[in-house]
C-alpha cells in the first residue's frame, strides 16, 4: 500500500489531545531512594535527623541542624537485573549504570541567642532513574492487538482513516492515530455489512503468538535551594524551593505471528483466512521542567529524641511530548499463487507528533522520630504518605502558552487506577569508634496501584500509538548497609543498596472480556554508593 505524502503541517490538536496518558503521569511522578551514601545506607530515614546533604530534598529543616559548612559529592554504580516472566518462560536482561547521585553545599552563619544560627544550602540530586528493559513472549495468545484496535475504532469513517490524493489522515483528520496506522497497514479491515465498523486479524481457529521488547531510559533530576535555622537548639526549621528536569524516552517493539487469521483480500473483496504477521515499533520522548516547595520542622524536646515533620507540595511540570510509530506487515493468502503480491507486505508509519502538557505530581507528607543512644547509636523511623490518586494533567487546546484545559478522561482514569501510597523507612547507625561507623536500613513502599487495575479489570489510558504499559503490582523494597569513616574534616561513606520491584506488563489493556498478553517484570537493582565530603 502506497502512502501519499503532502507537505508537513502541524498535527491537528483534536487528534493530539487523545494522546494523553495516565501511565505517563504515573511514570514521571515516581521517586526512588537516592542521595548520599550515609542517607541511603540508613534507608533514607532522615526526616527527624537532618545534618546531611540529602535532607535538602527531603526535610529542609535538616539544614538547620548544621553547625558549620559542608561540601560533598556522591557516585552511584548500579547493576540492574530485569526478569520478564510469563507462563511460557522467562527472559533476563542486565544493565550497568554509573552517575553522580548527589552534589551539594551548605553554609552556616552564627547569629546569637534565640535564633542561634542560619544555614543555607544548594544541592543537585537524582530523584528517579527510568532505565528498564522488558522482553517477553506469549504463546499462544487468546486475542490480538488488531482486535483491540478494531474495538475502539468504530465510528471512524474509512475515508477519514485512509490516504488518498493530497489527503493525509494524520494531519487532516481527528481520528485516532493508532486506528489510522492499523487501517493503512491492513491490521484492521472493514466489517462486512456494518458501516464504519472494523474487525481485527484474530478469529475462531486462529493460532498466534506475541513478542515484545520495551526499552526505557531517562531520569528526573532536582536542584534544591534551602534555608533553615536553629532556635535555641530545640527547634530547627527550614523551607526549600526545588527545580526539576525530566528526560524520558521509551521505545517499544511488539509483534504478532498468526496462522488461520482473517486477512485482507483486496479492495472491495471480503477477507480470507491466511497467515499474518506484523511488528509495531513506537518511539516516545518527554522532556520538561518543574518546580515545588518544601517546608519542615525538627524538634528536639530532649537531647536524646528528635521529632521531624515535612511537607512537599506537588511538582508542577511543563512538558513537551513527541512520538511516532511504524508497522512492518506481511499477509499470505494460501488461495493465491505466490507472486510479488503474495505475501502482501509493506511498511506504514505515522507522522511525528509533538504537543505540550501541564502535569501535577502527588503531594508528600512525612513524619519521623529518631533516638540517640549515648552518643554512640542512632535509631530512626520515618513514615511518608504520597497521594498518587491526586495526580493531575492538563492538555494543550491551542497554539499559545496558556491554552490548556483539564484532561477529564485522564484525571478520572487516574482515580480509577491509582491510590495513595505509604512509605516506611527505618535506619540505624552504630559508632564503633569516634571515626568509624556502621549503618543499616530498610525502606518499603506499598503498591500505589489499585488491585482492580493490577488484575486488568480497569481500562488504562496510554499515549499516542503505544498501547503497552507497566504498573507496579507489589511492595517495593530496599535493603541497605553501609559504613563511614571520618578523618579531620573529611568524611568517606560507602553504601550497598538492594532494590526489589515487581510490576505487571500488558501489551495493551484488556477489552470486552479479552485478555491481552501480559508478563510479570521483576527488577533487582544492586547499587554501590560512595560519598566524599568535607566539613568546615
Amino acid at each position: 500500500m502506497k502512502r501519499i505524502i503532502i507537505p508537513a503541517l502541524l498535527a491537528a490538536l483534536p487528534a493530539i489531545a487523545s494522546a494523553q496518558s495516565t501511565v505517563d503521569v504515573y511514570t514521571l511522578s515516581q521517586s526512588e531512594l537516592k542521595g548520599t551514601a550515609r542517607f541511603m545506607s540508613m534507608g533514607g530515614a532522615f526526616t527527624a535527623l537532618g545534618g546531611d546533604l540529602s535532607t535538602l530534598n527531603q526535610n529542609p529543616a535538616g539544614v538547620g541542624i548544621y553547625r558549620g559548612s559542608e561540601i560533598g559529592a556522591t557516585l552511584d554504580l548500579n547493576f540492574r537485573s530485569y526478569e520478564t516472566a510469563t507462563p511460557y518462560g522467562k527472559s533476563k536482561d542486565t544493565q550497568t549504570k554509573a552517575f553522580c547521585n548527589n552534589f551539594g553545599y551548605v553554609g552556616t552563619t552564627y547569629i546569637g541567642s534565640g535564633l542561634k544560627s542560619l544555614s543555607w544550602g544548594v544541592s543537585y540530586g537524582r530523584v528517579a532513574s527510568f532505565d528498564r528493559l522488558t522482553n517477553g513472549y506469549n504463546n499462544p495468545t487468546s486475542t490480538s492487538l488488531t482486535n483491540y484496535i478494531a474495538s475502539f475504532s468504530g465510528g471512524q469513517a474509512p475515508g477519514d482513516l485512509a490516504f488518498s490524493k493530497d489527503y493525509n489522515p494524520y494531519l487532516q483528520s481527528d481520528c485516532d492515530w493508532l486506528s489510522i496506522l492499523a487501517y493503512n497497514s491492513m491490521m484492521i479491515n472493514d466489517r462486512p455489512g456494518a458501516a464504519n465498523q472494523y474487525q481485527g486479524l484474530y478469529q475462531n481457529g486462529t493460532v498466534g503468538d506475541a513478542q515484545y521488547l520495551v526499552r526505557e531510559r531517562g531520569h528526573v533530576d532536582e536542584y534544591n535551594f534551602d534555608v533553615g535555622g536553629n532556635i535555641n537548639d530545640v527547634v530547627y526549621w527550614g523551607i526549600g524551593f526545588g527545580v526539576t528536569d525530566i528526560d524520558y524516552t521509551r521505545e517499544s517493539n511488539y509483534s504478532e505471528s498468526m496462522e488461520n487469521a482473517r486477512i485482507y483480500n483486496g479492495d472491495n473483496a471480503p477477507t480470507v483466512t491466511g497467515d499474518a504477521g506484523f511488528e509495531l515499533y513506537n518511539r516516545k520522548r518527554i522532556t520538561g521542567n518543574g518546580w515545588n516547595f518544601k517546608a519542615g520542622l525538627i524538634v528536639k524536646p530532649i537531647p536524646e529524641l528528635r521529632l521531624g515533620f515535612a511537607v512537599h507540595t506537588p511538582t508542577w511540570y511543563s512538558l513537551s511530548h513527541g512520538y511516532d510509530a511504524e508497522v512492518d506487515y506481511s499477509y499470505f493468502n494460501p488461495a493465491v499463487d505466490e507472486s510479488e503480491h503474495n505475501p502482501l507486505a509493506g511498511n506504514e508509519y505515522t507522522e511525528w507528533a509533538s504537543f505540550d502538557s501541564r502535569m501535577r505530581t502527588p503531594w508528600r507528607l512525612m513524619f519521623g522520630a529518631a533516638v540517640v543512644i549515648g552518643n554512640q547509636a542512632i535509631v530512626s523511623v520515618d513514615y511518608e504518605r504520597q497521594a498518587y490518586n491526586a495526580m493531575h494533567l492538563k492538555y494543550q487546546t491551542g497554539y499559545y502558552y496558556n491554552d490548556f484545559a483539564d484532561d477529564v478522561d485522564v484525571n478520572n482514569n487516574i482515580k480509577d487506577v491509582f491510590q495513595g501510597s505509604n512509605i516506611v523507612r527505618v535506619g540505624v547507625e552504630y559508632r564503633v569508634t569516634p571515626q568509624f561507623s556502621l549503618r543499616a536500613g530498610y525502606n518499603a513502599q506499598t503498591c500505589n496501584v489499585k488491585s482492580a487495575a493490577v488484575d486488568g479489570n480497569v481500562e488504562v489510558l496510554t499515549s499516542g500509538t503505544d498501547p503497552s504499559f507497566s504498573l507496579d503490582s507489589k511492595l517495593t523494597q530496599y535493603i541497605t548497609f553501609g559504613a563511614g569513616y571520618k578523618y579531620k574534616g573529611w568524611y568517606f561513606d560507602a553504601a550497598y543498596v538492594h532494590k526489589n520491584r515487581e510490576s505487571v506488563f500488558r501489551a495493551y489493556t484488556n477489552y470486552d472480556g479479552n485478555i491481552a498478553p501480559k508478563a510479570t517484570v521483576t527488577d533487582n537493582i544492586n547499587s554501590f554508593v560512595l560519598s566524599v565530603g568535607y566539613k568546615f
